[in-house]
């Protein structure tokens, strides 16, 4: 059993903004110990950039967010649409690296987590979704706030996957909490 940890889109121009995304810095704090324990627990971390007309590739604005901590040995996926797997090449990674189960942190929570999330599911590799550490934008609609609140139960309330979409809040995971073990006894079936 290897877990990888997704990084999605923390990007200089999402996260460089006024307002900022909910509890940004907060979110990235946690993400950066996310980081440093797979690294520590031999996972592979991947981060995966966005791509599109406000975030062209290798531009001050596409680079991942000036508060992040990249290692050399990290991985990173380019990708144009919400779907971190579309068009890409991270299933392909997955398989190279040997990984079966992903825990997911980044932004948007409404956007790109919850299709690459529900994807990934789809694909058969259990989820454990760091519930503290995505986010977005307040939209006219909801702020930011209730809208992980929203994602983060109805992502761990699905079962028609077959596997399971479990929540674990980032200092429960890195501690190596008994969530965190529970994660590791789901059987993968991913393709």
């Amino acid at each position: 059993m290897k877990i990888a940890l997704l990084v999605i889109d923390v990007q200089q121009a999402l996260f460089d903004t006024t307002p900022k995304p909910y509890k940004a810095l907060e979110v990235v704090e946690y993400i950066n110990q996310l980081c440093n324990w797979a690294r520590e627990s031999s996972y592979p971390v991947i981060y995966i950039q966005h791509e599109e007309q406000e975030l062209e590739v290798d531009t001050p604005q596409w680079q991942l967010y000036e508060a992040l901590q990249p290692q050399t040995n990290d991985f990173f996926v380019r990708k144009t649409t919400p779907d971190s797997f579309l068009g890409t090449n991270l299933q392909e990674l997955l398989q190279e690296q040997g990984v079966d189960r992903l825990i997911i942190c980044g932004y948007a929570t409404d956007f790109c987590v919850d299709t690459t999330t529900r994807r990934a599911a789809g694909l058969g590799y259990p989820i454990l979704l760091a519930s503290d550490a995505h986010t977005t934008h307040d939209k006219p609609h909801a702020l930011g706030a209730n809208i992980r609140q929203h994602h983060n139960q109805t992502l761990s309330a699905m079962s028609s996957f077959g596997v399971t979409i479990q929540l674990a809040k980032a200092d429960a995971i890195v501690s190596g909490s008994p969530k965190l073990y529970q994660f590791m006894q789901f059987e993968s079936k991913h393709n």
